[in-house]
């Protein structure tokens, strides 16, 4: 009896996995004006919505912004709504235009630049957590 006890309390004492603020996993509905907008540079905000292993980011680019060169363990479809996005990837030169679709697989290098005014969505799985947790610094200006 003591030990189980015992591990109960060390349970008990062990502190909580911090949960992320976005991750529910629950139903919810959600209207976009409702998410702050985050500014990451002058050309590049976005804003995104968490699940439970997906992500859904809106993505507002100015004309001329740059994503930079980079890869991730995520998978990643870019839709875009509004303007063309060139992306730089597998060796080739891709302009996806409004109403396209580019599925990027995991671990695939890409930049992409803003042809025009660009909103796209691009969905992760699973989510971005350098996103969640703000150390994109490649997004932001940073190295």
């Amino acid at each position: 009896m003591k030990r189980s006890a015992g591990k109960a309390k060390s349970r008990a004492q062990r502190p909580l996995r911090k949960k992320q603020p976005h991750n529910t996993g629950q139903l919810r509905h959600v209207a976009w004006q409702s998410v702050k907008l985050e500014d990451l540079n002058p050309l590049l905000q976005r804003h995104f919505i968490v699940g439970k292993s997906i992500m859904l980011a809106r993505v507002l680019l100015k004309k001329g912004c740059v994503v930079p060169e980079h890869s991730h363990h995520n998978e990643q479809i870019t839709y875009v709504l509004e303007g063309a996005l060139k992306f730089w990837i597998d060796g080739k030169v891709i302009v996806v235009d409004a109403g396209e679709v580019l599925t990027i697989p995991p671990h695939m290098p890409h930049k992409a630049e803003a042809l025009q005014d660009t909103v796209d969505l691009d969905v992760f799985s699973p989510p971005r957590e350098d996103w969640i947790h703000k150390t994109d610094q490649y997004l932001r200006g940073g190295k």
